[in-house]
């Protein structure tokens, strides 16, 4: 017999998210999801500008490329995930979803691709710092054809 994994708590709290009433909204949040893209593309070009900055620094002054894990890089990557959550969020109710699923689906998507593209970023960084980095020609995929 198989056992329940999830205690009956939060299976009670579970229950009561996925089966609240569906709520029509008079106003399908446009706003928010428009707050959302702009808070993530701003901060998606503040973080652009980090990285450049910090490329060019190694580049003339070998200055280290890793821990990203700095105040300067983290803010901008979390308005970011953040904006994303919002506009995705906001997005999912306008077409009938409810707040609080919308939300969490959206927290999980944003939080599970960004941690996937700090990695990735770590990874790239860390190739350059090493040395081992190599750029794709666009020779080799008009040959590939």
């Amino acid at each position: 017999m198989v056992e329940d994994v999830v205690s009956p708590a939060l299976q009670e709290q579970l229950d009561a998210l996925l089966t609240t009433p569906y709520h029509w909204q008079s106003q399908p949040p446009y706003a928010l999801s428009a707050m959302g893209l702009l808070t993530a593309l701003l901060c998606g070009l503040t973080f652009a500008r980090q990285i450049g900055q910090r490329l060019e620094g190694w580049k003339q002054d070998r200055l280290p490329l890793l821990p990203l894990g700095r105040p300067t890089m983290v803010i901008p990557y979390g308005g970011i995930v953040m904006g994303t959550v919002l506009f995705i969020g906001a997005g999912l109710q306008v077409f009938g979803f409810g707040a609080g699923s919308s939300f969490f689906l959206a927290l999980l998507l944003a939080v599970a691709t960004g941690a996937g593209l700090w990695q990735q970023l770590e990874d790239l960084m860390g190739q350059v710092e090493n040395g081992t980095f190599a750029a794709a020609d666009s020779d080799f995929f008009d040959n590939r054809r």
